[in-house]
C-alpha cells in the first residue's frame, strides 16, 4: 500500500520523538513517505495533491480535527469519489479529536497508531458522510467558496467562542478545556442578542425558524466532549444520515444554566430540551441567514462572519479506513 503521512508538527499532544516512534511503526506496514507541514492549508494542498496524483492509497492524518479537516477539503476538492480516491486514517494528536473519537479510535496516537495496522491487516474499512458548506447564491456571500467538514459547524455564540480561543493561542496560550470554558463565559457576557436572536434557518417543505441565537450543525454524535466527557448537542446524529441542527432562540442566565447543565449531562439518548431549543434530524439541504454577519465555524477552525451560508449533508462522501 502507497500512503501519504500528513504530520502536523504544532499537535499538542504529541512530541517529536513520539511522532517518530509513529512513522517508524507505519512505514513497516506500506510504502510510506511523511511529509511535515509548513503553513496554515499545508495539509489541504498535500491531500489535494494525493488526491491528483493517482498513485497514493491512502493518506494518513497525524494531528487534531484542524489537520483531518484540512486533508479532507484536499482530498474532496473535486467532489466526493469514494472508490476512487485515497482513502483516510487518523492519528489523534490534537487537544479533542472528535472526528476520531466519533469512529472509536482511542485517545491516545500510539494505541491509535496500534488499532489502524490492525485495521488495514484485516481490510476494515467504512464509508461516512460529510457536511458541505456554501455561500448562499444570490446573497453577499455567493462567492465564498465551499468547504468540506467532518463533525460539526456552527454559526453564532459557538463560533465566537472558537474566535476567542483562537486569538488566545496566538498569544501562546495552550489549548485546553478550561481555555474554553472561559472564552465561553467572555463570550456570553458580551453577546448583544442574548434574547431575540438574529437567525433564521430556512428548508424546503418547512415553516423557517426564527430569532436563533445560537445554531450548531452536527454530522455525528457527540458534539465534542470536556476532557473524557462526551458532549451530545444532536444526540441522532450519524455519518450514515443527513445532518442535524440544534438551535437555541434564548440566551438568558436562566437559559444559559439549563441548557448548559443539559448539555453536560447528554447523552446518546437525550440532548438539549425545552422551549426556547429546536432539534432537527436528518436534513439534506438547510440554509442558516443572519440580519448581522455572525462568525462561523467548521470542525474548530474559526472561518470569519457570514451573513448567509447553506448547509448540506453529502451521504457516502469519505472512505475511511478506521
Amino acid at each position: 500500500m502507497r500512503a501519504l503521512l500528513v504530520v502536523n508538527p504544532a499537535a499538542t499532544t504529541t512530541s517529536a520523538r513520539t511522532r517518530d516512534v509513529l512513522i517508524h511503526a507505519l512505514a513497516s506496514e506500506m510504502k510510506l513517505e511523511a511529509v511535515t507541514t509548513e503553513y496554515r492549508g499545508h495539509a489541504r494542498d498535500l491531500g489535494r495533491q494525493a488526491a491528483d496524483s493517482g498513485n497514493v492509497d491512502l493518506v494518513v492524518a497525524l494531528g487534531g480535527d484542524g489537520t483531518v479537516n484540512e486533508v479532507v477539503n484536499g482530498l474532496l476538492h473535486a467532489g466526493p469519489d469514494p472508490e476512487n480516491l485515497p482513502g483516510i486514517a487518523v492519528v489523534p494528536g490534537g487537544s479533542t479529536n472528535v472526528f476520531a473519537r466519533a469512529l472509536g479510535l482511542p485517545n491516545d496516537p500510539v494505541e491509535a497508531t496500534g488499532a489502524l495496522l490492525d485495521a488495514l491487516r484485516e481490510g476494515s474499512e467504512r464509508t461516512v458522510g460529510l457536511g458541505l458548506a456554501a455561500g448562499t447564491p444570490g446573497t453577499e456571500d455567493e462567492a465564498v467558496p465551499s468547504r468540506w467538514f467532518t463533525f460539526n459547524a456552527g454559526l453564532g455564540f459557538d463560533a465566537g467562542v472558537v474566535g476567542r480561543v483562537e486569538q488566545q493561542r496566538e498569544r501562546g496560550r495552550r489549548s485546553t478545556h478550561a481555555l474554553y470554558i472561559r472564552q465561553a463565559m467572555r463570550q456570553l457576557l458580551g453577546e448583544s442578542q442574548r434574547r431575540h436572536g438574529s437567525i433564521t434557518l430556512e428548508r424546503p417543505g418547512a415553516e423557517p425558524v426564527t430569532e436563533l441565537v445560537l445554531s450548531i450543525v452536527c454530522n455525528t454524535a457527540p458534539w465534542t466532549y470536556l476532557g473524557n466527557r462526551p458532549v451530545y448537542a444532536s444526540p441522532k446524529a450519524s455519518f450514515d444520515t443527513g445532518l442535524d441542527v440544534l438551535g437555541l432562540s434564548r440566551l438568558s442566565t436562566a437559559s444559559v444554566a439549563r441548557y448548559g447543565t443539559q448539555l453536560l449531562t447528554s447523552s446518546p439518548e437525550r440532548g438539549p430540551h425545552g422551549k426556547h431549543a429546536v432539534s432537527l434530524h436528518d436534513l439534506d439541504q438547510f440554509t442558516l441567514h443572519s440580519k448581522v454577519p455572525l462568525p462561523l465555524q467548521m470542525d474548530g477552525d474559526h472561518l470569519g462572519l457570514r451573513t448567509s451560508v447553506t448547509f448540506t449533508g453529502v451521504r457516502r462522501a469519505l472512505r475511511v479506513i478506521v
